[in-house]
């Protein structure tokens, strides 16, 4: 839900003191999760508060030193969520996509796996919502992108994705950051209607058959891959 005023990005400096505040929590996801988080939870089409969303993000066993910085960081992490919700609302008038906070090593180089795995567990926060996207012949395949990267280091070798490199990493978080401003837009008329539930369904059966090859690439039964995953 957008804040009654103009939202404001977190500065670079804001980022790292948000950034620094997570990594102190023994369950709280890191910053690039965050991110991708908040924009599943804003792109679906079933509302969850923010104040929900911040509770999952710290995990049960987070503590602050103090009622200040509780205070400073839960603001923090408040204002982040109204600027994605912001920046997502202005693709539907204007060309634009939601630009993520994707991490870089030390080489410089981003890999989008932790915002994927963001981006997915978001999705999973309202089991059965996200079915009929998945089941869209015109914006199914916006999610494999993030399929992708997070299965890239599964243990299971079988559910790995075809190798990713350095020209193809780059092409498939364009695709993601694509793919996430078309979930947004996807769902749009289902947010417009306000329904307390999940948005009904046009299919009960995925179109992707539980036999077939998983989008994502890895080989595997969709059943014995990212179906696992999304239900």
């Amino acid at each position: 839900m957008l804040a009654a005023s103009t939202p404001v990005s977190l500065t670079e400096q804001e980022l790292d003191q948000l950034q620094d505040a997570l990594q102190a929590g023994p369950a709280a996801m890191k910053l690039e999760a965050m991110d991708g988080y908040f924009t599943a939870l804003i792109c679906g089409p079933v509302f969850v508060p923010p104040t929900e969303a911040v509770q999952q993000v710290l995990g049960d066993q987070f503590t602050f030193d103090n009622d200040e910085q509780a205070g400073e960081i839960i603001g923090l992490m408040m204002r982040h969520w109204n600027w994605i919700a912001a920046e997502l609302q202005r693709t539907l008038t204007q060309p634009d996509v939601y630009l993520p906070v994707l991490l870089e090593d030390d080489a410089g180089v981003a890999h989008g796996n932790d915002w994927a795995h963001g981006f997915m567990r978001g999705m999973q926060a309202r089991p059965g919502s996200w079915n009929e996207l998945i089941a869209s012949d015109k914006d199914g395949g916006c999610v494999v992108p993030m399929m992708m990267l997070v299965h890239e280091h599964d243990p299971d070798p079988g559910m790995r994705p075809p190798p990713i490199d350095a020209q193809k990493r780059r092409e498939v978080i364009a695709t993601m950051i694509a793919g996430a401003t078309q979930c947004y837009r996807h769902f749009e008329s289902a947010r417009r209607a306000g329904a307390a539930g999940p948005a009904p369904l046009r299919r009960h059966v995925p179109k992707i058959g539980r036999n077939e090859p998983c989008p994502c690439g890895s080989g595997r039964k969709y059943k014995h891959c990212c179906a696992q995953t999304l239900h």
